[in-house]
């Protein structure tokens, strides 16, 4: 059998593809929000069990491998340094609760990067610290999806941790960087549909906002929150909650759903079943697929080699090179 993992807080399964990709096994996953689910199970072929919360730990299979890019919801106890204890109320204690009672021997968590300075850094600190009093040795750092061939400046945290010290020893995040070009990502302008064209005004505005500045196409306009426009050969980070045209391909529509998943490095063959709110809303939560397929190809080296997980006959993909 080959090393089983979770998929918590799924999204859309943007962390299990390159895992799978690997010829590991997916015995458990669980998102809350319906649209992703029907994402996900339309690409995966099951339906993501529902809000976490709500799930006791020992109806959750045993795992080698758990993996979750958790919600940031703000710590009311923080830097009080009681370890698991000052979790709880939060969506790391989830994690944290479920870590304690299957003790799996590897971890993959994400997150935006804010989380290492949020609260004076007194947040990170006791995610950090639970995991220690968990029994993992981790490392972190903040990535950024413009280094993994994504024409996205997506900057997140990576959190990787193994109970076993040697094997957090010996990983590390160096990464060659990857060369990026957003001609692999636009679509052609004859297959966009009109709803997405900005209307004459807006592309305008846009327009007259940029007179003097070095416009080149193909080209993203970002507009930030004090209104000033970028022209970019790249995408600022996808968000859920920015207005609906803070990202215009050429300064004259909005990226497509298809462009949306591929920002974020999802195949071409991944299935496109709800509305585009949805996926504009699906990609802005969901992580830069090449850069957790560059950690996941890493954390493999070290996984295979372990003969004592809780699937124990394990494989080694031909095509990973360690």
């Amino acid at each position: 059998m080959e090393i089983s993992f979770i998929d918590l807080f799924a999204g859309i399964g943007g962390i299990r593809i390159p895992f799978e990709e690997l010829g590991y096994e997916c015995v458990f996953s669980s998102e809350w929000d319906k649209a992703a689910q029907a994402s996900y199970e339309a690409n995966f072929g099951e339906k993501p069990m529902g809000d976490i919360t709500k799930i006791a730990e020992q109806d959750i299979p045993p795992h080698d491998l758990l993996l979750a890019g958790f919600p940031c919801q703000a710590f009311s106890i923080m830097g009080k340094k009681r370890g698991f204890e000052d979790t709880r109320g939060t969506m790391f204690f989830e994690v944290a609760r479920i870590l304690k009672y299957h003790r799996p021997q590897a971890i993959l968590l994400e997150n935006v990067k804010n989380l290492v300075t949020h609260d004076g850094g007194k947040t990170f600190a006791v995610i950090r610290d639970t995991l220690t009093e968990l029994g993992y040795f981790i490392k972190w750092k903040v990535l950024n999806a413009l280094d993994f061939g994504l024409p996205q400046k997506r900057e997140r945290i990576i959190i990787v941790g193994f109970r076993d010290p040697e094997k957090t020893a010996r990983f590390d995040f160096d990464f060659q960087p990857v060369p990026y070009s957003l001609n692999d990502i636009i679509e052609p302008d004859e297959s966009i549909d009109d709803s997405l064209w900005a209307s004459a005004t807006i592309a305008a505005k846009r327009k007259q906002s940029v007179v003097g500045k070095n416009v080149f196409f193909p080209s993203v306009w970002h507009e930030n929150k004090s209104g000033n426009i970028s022209v970019l050969d790249h995408s600022c980070a996808l968000r859920t909650g920015a207005s609906y045209n803070y990202l215009l391909i050429n300064g004259v529509r909005r990226p497509s759903s298809r462009e949306l998943l591929r920002l974020q490095g999802f195949p071409d063959s991944f299935k496109i079943v709800v509305s585009h709110g949805e996926i504009r809303r699906q990609t802005g939560n969901s992580v830069a697929v090449p850069m957790i397929r560059a950690i996941a190809r890493k954390m493999s080296c070290l996984l295979d080699e372990t003969q004592h997980y809780a699937t124990p006959e394990i494989k080694r993909p031909e095509t990973v090179a360690c």
